[in-house]
């Protein structure tokens, strides 16, 4: 009887083996190749070893991500279980039925949108805007940033120069008026034998680079969408007063305080450029700040980051993702347990320390999180104050029409700056009515 009690309980055990293994899956991630992608390959391995899934992920380099995973999407394509996608698409995932509803899986496992800070909720995982209605979980926070030469700021004949040619110390700016001021110092400026400039910023004109550039000087002079958050509303506001300042203000810093020949300079651009010793400030997202920290030759105590400047107001360019369940996959259930192993704080925590943008509560109110990184500090800032562009199911046709417009007025030097957004109101007019919501 004992004998068949062990056999028994050896058939079990096989049996449960069996089991285990067939629902063992093979779960493809899909999202940007950047820094932070491989910092989540090695956090994820720490979820193959509990959950016995395999990862394997996807990623494609930023110019070609847009058109890459949008197109998988439209087609219904099965190559991603998961996608980090950007907050821009969360309309089209949703309205299109792309991406998993995932409200009722949050409430069986107790996953709480209030635990992650509100405005990356609010931009990466509701549709409606406001609503409580969650495709995606925050995934990685971002903002565009600014960091600069500390180590050229602290010289004293630099130092005695700028005093001499401003009335006022060199420092990190305050407003964005004093940042092109600090960026008009050094452009041309010879230092240790060679010609510096003053920054480089966005101007790229094929995905999204120019706009992100330009909402980081609209959004701190109080730029808008609309003037009634929903309504398409947007003559007064696309072209206010302020707007119409701020862009002007861009084009100038542009023509004034950037390197010779960045007319299509996005992410990588900024990098090569502050990291070459050519710039004294560089704008880009935070998702490349603990890479440009540990870099060996202008990191360290070289380098120092600062928030975007405000201006009339507090206002920084959101970036970042939620990270969503894809409709077509066949591996859901799989899937959906990566989701609840991410959103674990203590996952969480690791994500933040391997140089992933944790946007949990519990790891950014953490007593220790502002010192934890020489910029963690104004990440909070950042991500206290951060707009995003249209997140409508049409955001690639009001994207393209702005990359268009600002590219025109800024690089190419086509017409006015109130020419420039009377046109762009126009444009998406034309996609609104389009779409039947105007």
């Amino acid at each position: 009887m004992k004998n068949l009690k062990l056999a028994s309980a050896s058939v079990l055990c096989m049996a449960a083996a069996s089991a285990g293994s067939a629902t063992a899956e093979d779960l493809t991630l899909c999202w940007a190749a950047w820094d932070p992608a491989n910092a989540l390959v090695e956090l994820s391995k720490e979820f193959e070893a509990q959950s016995g899934h395999t990862m394997s992920f996807e990623f494609i380099p930023w110019p070609n991500f847009a058109d890459r995973m949008l197109n998988e999407l439209n087609s219904g394509g099965k190559l991603c279980d998961l996608l980090i996608g950007d907050s821009q698409w969360i309309g089209g995932g949703a309205e299109n039925g792309h991406y998993v509803k995932l409200n009722d899986f949050f409430d069986a496992e107790g996953i709480s949108m209030g635990d992650f800070a509100d405005a990356t909720v609010y931009a990466y995982s509701t549709w409606p805007k406001g609503s409580e209605n969650y495709y995606a979980l925050p995934a990685m926070g971002d903002a565009n940033g600014w960091f600069y030469r500390k180590d050229w700021f602290a010289r004293e004949d630099i130092r005695t120069a700028f005093q001499e040619a401003t009335g006022r110390e060199l420092a990190e700016p305050k407003t964005q008026k004093e940042m092109l001021e600090i960026a008009q110092f050094f452009q041309g400026r010879e230092i240790d034998g060679q010609t510096v400039y003053g920054a480089a910023i966005f101007t790229e004109r094929g995905s999204e680079g120019i706009t992100m550039g330009v909402t980081s000087a609209l959004y701190p002079w109080g730029f808008k969408y609309e003037n009634t958050p929903g309504s398409y509303d947007m003559e007064g506001a696309v072209n206010s007063p302020e707007a119409v300042e701020a862009l002007e203000f861009y084009k100038e810093f542009y023509e004034t305080a950037t390197p010779p020949g960045y007319t299509n300079s996005y992410m990588g651009e900024s990098l090569d450029a502050f990291k070459s010793g050519q710039v004294a400030m560089a704008m880009n997202w935070f998702a490349f700040f603990p890479g440009l920290y540990a870099d060996p030759d202008t990191g360290g105590d070289k380098i120092d980051f600062f928030v975007n400047p405000p201006q009339n107001q507090e206002g920084s360019t959101l970036g970042g993702q939620g990270i969503s369940v894809v409709a077509y996959s066949d591996k859901q259930d799989a899937a959906l347990e990566y989701i609840k192993w991410f959103a674990d704080p203590e996952v969480q925590q690791k994500w933040w320390d391997l140089g992933g943008y944790s946007a949990h509560k519990a790891v950014l109110e953490s007593p220790t999180f502002k010192d934890s990184a020489p910029f963690a500090g104004d990440f909070l800032d950042a991500m206290g104050a951060v707009q995003d562009f249209w997140q409508e199911p049409v955001y690639a046709e009001l994207l393209l029409a702005m990359q268009k417009r600002m590219h025109d007025y800024v690089v190419a030097d086509q017409g006015t700056a109130k020419e420039a957004l009377d046109k762009l109101i126009e444009d998406w007019t034309e996609v609104f009515e389009d779409e039947g919501k105007l």
